[in-house]
């Protein structure tokens, strides 16, 4: 099968890849455009480990195909940090040890930037709503929720 020519916004970042026509976001982000910190954790949807921002909606990029990327503005972890300084989440998720092996923290960074792009005073409820489709299996979540309410009211300035 041919690859298809995809033009799409990585990380405020015009790119060109080829893409078989089967091939996920997720294998396209990893495989042709070197951004690892994308990770798979089932390949399903199921886990949230793949998440990004696709025009601005939170998705599993296991489940989209690269060649549904043309055109689209994606967001990655990598997009995360600006000018060498930590986003909130990330200085919050250390401040509360909301990590411990690390492999699910990028889809859930990402994950908690879009609910908070969103809803800037999210409930713990809502949080908790929200990152339902992210799983981890070392933190046990509380501290994850500290951590993103802890960044909420920051980035409010209520900190």
């Amino acid at each position: 099968m041919s690859k298809i020519h995809v033009t799409t916004t990585v990380n405020n970042e015009v790119v060109e890849f080829l893409a078989d026509p089967r091939e996920t976001l997720l294998d396209c982000l990893r495989d042709r455009l070197d951004l690892t910190g994308t990770k798979e954790g089932c390949g399903t949807g199921d886990c949230g480990a793949c998440s990004v921002t696709v025009d601005g909606t939170l998705v599993c990029s296991c489940l989209v195909l690269g060649v549904e990327a043309e055109g689209a503005k994606i967001e990655t972890i990598e997009n995360m940090a600006q000018d060498g300084a930590l986003h909130p989440l990330q200085r919050k998720f250390i401040e509360h040890a909301a990590l411990q092996c690390g492999f699910c923290t990028p889809g859930i960074l990402v994950a908690a930037k879009a609910l908070l792009d969103k809803t800037p005073d999210p409930t713990e409820t809502e949080v908790r709503y929200w990152l339902a489709g992210n799983l981890c299996r070392c933190t046990g979540y509380d501290k994850i929720i500290r951590a993103v309410m802890d960044a909420a009211a920051e980035m409010r300035g209520a900190a």
